[in-house]
């Protein structure tokens, strides 16, 4: 199952990460380079939707691609926004709390798991909101101009981004509550 449609597009979410940084250093002019950037993180992260319901489809569901998605998704949006930070277009503070919420929660979930708790820490709706929230903000960001002469992506990309951050600290405080039985009871 490891060279699966399916598996190959969540692979592809993986390559586009340098891909997208890349189009930073182009020498080409600042919109053309936001405008690149964000069809190719609209394209790529599309395929988190894409791949799931082409594995289903045609029976290509398996337990490498169950473990890479989730990798995948989290490089993707962590990528994205360290870049929105070093174009100083999403707050440090914000990429700290999108990327420690991820690592700690995959952290969590792994250890988890090994005792067999795996349940009680699986993807909730709060998690789901959250990453539509990022999944939103992160173009907005990367496209940083109006749209269609009427949006100002930036204003409503800061304002999403900082959502997702407040959601992002919900989704944390809501899984490790589940997990804190567990926790309790091996901590001694």
């Amino acid at each position: 199952m490891f060279w699966t449609i399916p598996t190959l597009m969540t692979w592809a979410r993986i390559v586009a990460i340098p891909l997208i940084v890349g189009v930073f250093y182009l020498p080409i002019d600042v919109g053309t380079r936001n405008l690149i950037a964000t069809v190719m993180f609209v394209v790529f992260a599309a395929t988190d939707w894409l791949d799931g319901y082409l594995a289903r489809k045609l029976n290509q569901v398996s337990a490498f691609g169950a473990f890479l998605d989730p990798v995948a998704d989290k490089f993707l949006v962590c990528a994205c926004v360290l870049v929105l930070v070093h174009l100083g277009r999403a707050d440090v503070f914000v990429g700290l709390i999108i990327i420690g919420r991820e690592i700690a929660i995959s952290a969590l979930r792994e250890w988890m798991a090994q005792i067999g708790a795996s349940r009680s820490v699986a993807v909730h709706m709060i998690g789901k909101l959250k990453t539509t929230a990022q999944m939103v903000a992160i173009p907005f960001l990367l496209f940083d101009g109006m749209l269609f002469g009427l949006i100002n992506t930036h204003a409503w990309g800061v304002w999403l981004i900082w959502i997702a951050a407040i959601m992002t600290v919900w989704s944390m405080v809501y899984y490790l509550q589940k997990a804190l039985p567990e926790i309790r009871s091996r901590v001694k």
